[in-house]
């Protein structure tokens, strides 16, 4: 029986497993970074043992480490979590070879299936259906194709490639992605379809040979082939429900499975279905799967009973499915600089009425389960998931209402993400309708606006200058008592200016003796004067919540400032502000030409050279964060005048990364 449980990861899914071993009696072990030192995860354990270092390579991914974690802690089994080493055979053996209880299937399987083409080959051997796949650039003659990393998943590893011209490149950029994420650059080339669905199984077996297979789950709402949105049960019709269950219980049975798995495949427009990969541990989806099972399966403690040697339940087979659940990956991302990974302090951080977290729900409601909290740092080493929401309903249509809703009305203060598209995906008619594949968001540029209107952000910025005059006044040491905005000459107007989405905005506004909004305009650096767009009626100002009469509709405001940082959270969507010094200080002058870093990392390759000649949109250098390469490209012709930073060489957001001079 396991006594103490040591989680080999970090984040939301050490929380997520913390909870079930709460409920089971299991005391907690977390290994930890000093970058996560003062994680959420770390301080939910009931001990946690620091891995010195801070990059996954340095900590997370050291075997020794984790098991000498174990023996200090008198951990008598361990947890893989998933990612880093959670597809590791040589960590499940060593596990087992230090005399602890792996929670996971055995070594042999997880090497079987974590070699991808032995994998399909073996699979196929059982009457699994395959796509053709290759190892070897030149054995590739038709396009597209798939670039895909061996040892994991995630979108780690992947690129399309339309063109043979493309292919090497593609190949080794695959390769130094696999091989920092997970320790492993070995990839494959596999037939890529156009328009098909990612959809998958999840499988649950024990020691005794029993596999269940526990249902479909549909994964196609995907952004660098990286699933952001997850759903069960999948929108697959009851004839193609049957072949994919019984193509991931073949799986499962080829391979004797132990524990939690999962059947990943390809659904084709005609029908035709194709495998992919067996993920051999908990899926990040797997909440989906738990709350639409009829007995509200708990995956994580049927990982530690099959781990104790105890037989799987007796259960319909397959079971069918309660209600629909759908999951969003909430992820730190910044919109406006090509979703590259965010970095900084969630200042705040809620998501309105949240049912449970990590845990499961009887009919409907929400689900949140997340890696950060309130004050938590987001930094540059690891991956962007920063939560996942879930939304279970009798309907799926009820599902999608709600989580869109819960979504929009969140705040999240402090760092970017991805929440604007997410409820946009969730608010299409296409994809309530169904309509939906891995080129959905390719096909629907739509979904990537901001939820708040670009004509609403003047009404917006007002509500934030008159929230920070209410905060000032608020806080005045002498006649705190008069209105906000009050003085002598009532004819000059307040003004406020800010940094917002698409440059500066100048608020101007003006309150009479009452302290009525007597007049307003909104200048921005992309228009004209925005003179009283709209009619508005000030209702309340205080510095937490400002209400407005617009255009005969009242709408109320949200207002939470973190030092000269202003967010707002409006009924038509949220946005930052920074309140900019009325006597603003001098700085240094950047050289024309100068490209800075978007986020801190490392600067992995330089392309080019100083003197070299360059055209827009030529490759210079490649940015690694958060596990993932990021292109730095010339924004104009010119000649490289500067490059500051070698390869190898870490780097700050905003460091200059090169100089690109005028070719004379």
């Amino acid at each position: 029986m396991i006594t103490r449980l040591l989680v080999a990861n970090r984040g939301e899914i050490a929380r997520r497993v913390f909870a079930t071993c709460r409920t089971m009696g299991v005391q907690t072990v977390a290994v930890h970074s000093d970058a996560d030192a003062d994680a959420p995860f770390v301080a939910e354990a009931d001990q946690a043992v620091r891995l010195p270092g801070a990059t996954p390579a340095e900590t997370y991914l050291r075997v020794d480490l984790i098991l000498e974690a174990a023996r200090r802690s008198g951990a008598d089994a361990v947890h893989p979590g998933y990612g880093f080493l959670a597809e590791n055979a040589e960590f499940a053996a060593a596990v087992a070879d230090a005399g602890l209880t792996w929670v996971g299937p055995p070594a042999k399987v997880i090497a079987a299936m974590g070699d991808k083409l032995a994998a399909k080959a073996l699979l196929a051997e059982a009457g699994v259906p395959m796509l053709p796949s290759w190892t070897d650039v030149d054995q590739v003659t038709d396009f597209p194709v798939l670039v895909k990393a061996s040892a994991g998943g995630g979108g780690r590893g992947m690129r399309i490639v339309r063109d043979a011209a493309e292919l090497a490149e593609a190949v080794a950029s695959a390769r130094r992605e696999a091989a920092s994420a997970f320790g492993d650059g070995t990839v494959f080339i596999e037939r890529y379809v156009e328009r098909g669905r990612h959809v998958e199984v999840q499988i649950l077996g024990d020691t005794h040979g029993t596999v269940h297979v526990l249902g479909v789950r549909e994964c196609s709402i995907q952004r660098r082939h990286q699933k952001i949105i997850e759903e069960a049960p999948g929108l697959v019709p009851a004839e193609v429900r049957e072949r994919l269950h019984e193509a991931a219980e073949a799986a499962g049975r080829a391979v004797d499975y132990v524990g939690a798995g999962t059947v990943e495949f390809l659904l084709t427009p005609d029908g035709a279905v194709y495998f992919l990969e067996m993920n051999t541990r908990l899926q990040v989806e797997h909440p989906v799967t738990e709350l639409t099972t009829p007995d509200g399966l708990d995956l994580v403690r049927m990982q530690l009973l099959v781990a104790e040697g105890e037989p799987l339940p007796a259960r319909q087979h397959p079971a069918a499915p309660r209600g629909h659940a759908i999951e969003v990956r909430l992820c730190a991302e910044e919109p406006a600089q090509g979703w590259r990974p965010a970095t900084g302090t969630l200042h705040r951080f809620q998501v309105p009425g949240v049912d449970r977290e990590f845990g499961g729900i009887q009919r409907a409601g929400l689900r949140l389960d997340s890696g950060v909290v309130a004050g938590s740092v987001v930094g540059v080493h690891y991956d962007s998931l920063l939560a996942k929401v879930i939304a279970v309903a009798p309907t799926r249509s009820e599902a999608i209402r709600a989580l869109a809703g819960a979504l929009s009305r969140a705040e999240i203060h402090g760092v970017a993400t991805n929440r604007d598209l997410l409820v946009r995906v969730l608010r299409s008619p296409e994809f309530a309708a169904g309509e939906i594949d891995t080129g959905f968001l390719d096909r629907h540029p739509e979904v990537f606006a901001p939820l708040l209107p670009a004509d609403q952000l003047p009404v917006t910025a007002l509500a934030a200058a008159l929230a920070n005059a209410a905060h000032r006044r608020s806080t005045a040491p002498v006649l705190a008592g008069l209105p906000s905005g009050w003085r002598n000459v009532p004819a000059v107007a307040q003004v406020t200016r800010f940094t917002g989405p698409d440059g500066e905005i100048e608020v101007r506004y003006r309150l009479d003796r009452s302290g009525r909004l007597a007049a307003w305009s909104v200048e921005r650096d992309t228009d004209e004067r925005a003179a009283g767009p709209c009619t508005v009626e000030l209702v309340e100002a205080t510095p937490d919540r400002v209400v407005l009469d617009v255009d005969g509709v009242r709408r109320s405001y949200r207002v939470h400032r973190v030092g000269s940082e202003v967010f707002v959270d409006g009924p038509d969507g949220a946005t930052s502000l920074a309140e900019l010094p009325r006597l603003p200080l001098p700085t240094a002058e950047l050289a024309a030409g100068s490209l800075l870093a978007p986020l801190p990392g490392a600067v992995t390759r330089v392309h080019v050279e100083v003197g070299q000649r360059v055209a827009a949109g030529d490759l210079l250098l490649t940015l690694e964060a958060m596990k993932l390469e990021h292109p730095v490209l010339a924004p104009t012709n010119g000649v490289v005048a500067e490059l500051p930073v070698p390869a190898g060489g870490q780097v700050r957001t905003g460091v200059v990364l090169a100089v690109i001079g005028k070719d004379h």
